[in-house]
């Protein structure tokens, strides 16, 4: 196993900063950690997940939807979070080309407890191909901490090949808070 020396990392960073600076863009630029295994063969070995706490969220324009009851809507409405109930989830009807217009519409997603088990049955295979299942959010917590949990977590796993890539640091933040992301 390799790991990586902090100096070099920090080394990177700054430099992928300074070049930032030189050439201003129109978009907030991020850098992605990418994790390549060697001698890793998904289809023999054994899969694997996880999942990184960060300390700083990487992307904090991630969209994301929530399918709920009543009392989830209602929340997510208060705190100004895209909605969608089981009507308007019924108002698809398997359709492919909605269901995956909705998967690239939104980063992720957050169900409740009596949506996310109808979701297969009104939504089809679409969410689970496109990667992005609802994530399962209960009447005892609040949406809020869940959001900011959702945001703050950086999730990995080993289903079909063996590299993968997460945002980690976004370039508008200062040198020292983007060097505690990646320590």
């Amino acid at each position: 196993m390799s790991k990586l020396q902090n100096d070099a990392v920090r080394e990177a960073i700054s430099g992928i900063m300074t070049d930032s600076k030189e050439k201003n863009r129109k978009f907030v630029e991020t850098i992605e950690l990418q994790i390549g295994l060697k001698n890793y063969d998904p289809q023999k070995d054994k899969r694997f997940s996880g999942s990184v706490k960060l300390p700083h969220i990487p992307r904090p324009k991630m969209k994301i939807c929530m399918l709920g009851d009543a009392q989830h809507v209602e929340e997510a409405e208060k705190i100004g979070l895209d909605w969608m109930d089981v009507e308007a989830l019924k108002k698809l009807n398997k359709n492919k080309k909605l269901v995956k217009k909705l998967a690239k519409k939104y980063h992720a997603f957050l169900a409740s407890e009596a949506v996310i088990k109808q979701i297969p049955r009104l939504l089809g295979p679409g969410l689970n191909k496109a990667g992005k299942f609802p994530t399962l959010v209960t009447h005892q917590e609040s949406l809020e901490a869940r959001l900011m949990r959702l945001r703050l977590w950086s999730n990995f796993s080993s289903k079909r090949c063996s590299a993968w890539e997460s945002p980690w640091v976004m370039l508008a933040w200062k040198k020292n808070r983007s060097f505690k992301t990646c320590n």
